[in-house]
């Protein structure tokens, strides 16, 4: 997994050395304290779903196929404000029932941005240090949740330690934290506004997704180039990653989409 991470995962030095230092320290452990609880934050196109298909990919057998794998959307699976109390039910449920199976789950929540606040909480005993919740062991599951919230604060405060000289390399987790829990804590649209799970300390780490440069387009490019088994030319490489949109105006530093339209626009060349 480090190996595929540090190969595959384009310009995301801070993700690798997170989410590697989470999971040793989790799955070395044979009797951890609680489950590991991860929240990748970042912009569209900046490897969250990415990174965390691959860590699902390299822990369960079939990966996101798995039995003991549940993936949770808010527009597919809570998609009515009016029925949260039964969401909450049912969640608490799916949640009891599956870790009653197998105590080394995994449970991913995607678009946290979208969740309705408040839905999220009904998930707290599972998440923290006690021994048994509702007579099951569950301290060797592994939550994570995906949000694209706080990306925009990412993204400012990157662009401001570029302007200042700071390299990409060397951002730490302490320049960002603050504008992420600003952004996603304190956002009463956000899925985890006023939640139990921050108040409580819940959230083993907090994984900053960087806006992704020209470059590392290039190399989306190459990847996906590659993994189409289409040749790799220099001058599609070059014409795609030029043809997609960069921020600031004045400086077009970052890729506005990352590298999640990569793929469509490959098919225009081929």
């Amino acid at each position: 997994l480090e190996f595929e991470l540090a190969t595959n995962l384009v310009g995301q030095p801070l993700v690798r050395q997170q989410v590697m230092k989470g999971l040793r320290e989790f799955l070395e452990n044979p009797n951890p304290v609680k489950p590991l609880v991860m929240s990748f934050h970042g912009s569209t196109g900046t490897g969250k779903t990415y990174v965390s298909s691959m860590l699902i990919r390299y822990l369960f057998q079939r990966g996101l196929q798995s039995p003991y794998v549940h993936h949770f959307s808010p527009i597919v699976h809570f998609p009515h404000a009016e029925h949260i109390e039964q969401y909450k039910e049912s969640l608490k449920r799916w949640i009891q029932g599956n870790l009653t199976n197998c105590g080394r789950s995994a449970f991913l929540f995607d678009e946290m941005d979208k969740m309705h606040p408040g839905l999220i909480d009904v998930i707290i005993p599972f998440l923290g240090p006690s021994w048994v919740v509702y007579g099951t062991n569950y301290r060797k599951a592994i939550f994570i949740f995906i949000s694209n919230a706080g990306g925009e604060q990412i993204n400012n405060v990157t662009l401001a330690l570029w302007r200042a000289r700071k390299d990409r390399e060397e951002i730490s987790l302490q320049d960002l934290e603050p504008a992420i829990s600003k952004a996603v804590f304190e956002n009463p649209e956000s899925g985890f506004w006023k939640s139990g799970i921050i108040n409580e300390h819940l959230i083993d780490f907090v994984v900053p997704f960087l806006p992704l440069k020209h470059h590392h387009v290039k190399q989306c490019v190459i990847s996906e180039l590659i993994q189409q088994g289409l040749e790799v030319r220099p001058d599609v490489v070059q014409e795609v990653a030029d043809s997609i949109p960069y921020f600031p105006e004045e400086e077009k530093l970052f890729s506005s989409t990352g590298c999640k339209t990569v793929a469509s626009r490959i098919s225009f060349f081929f």
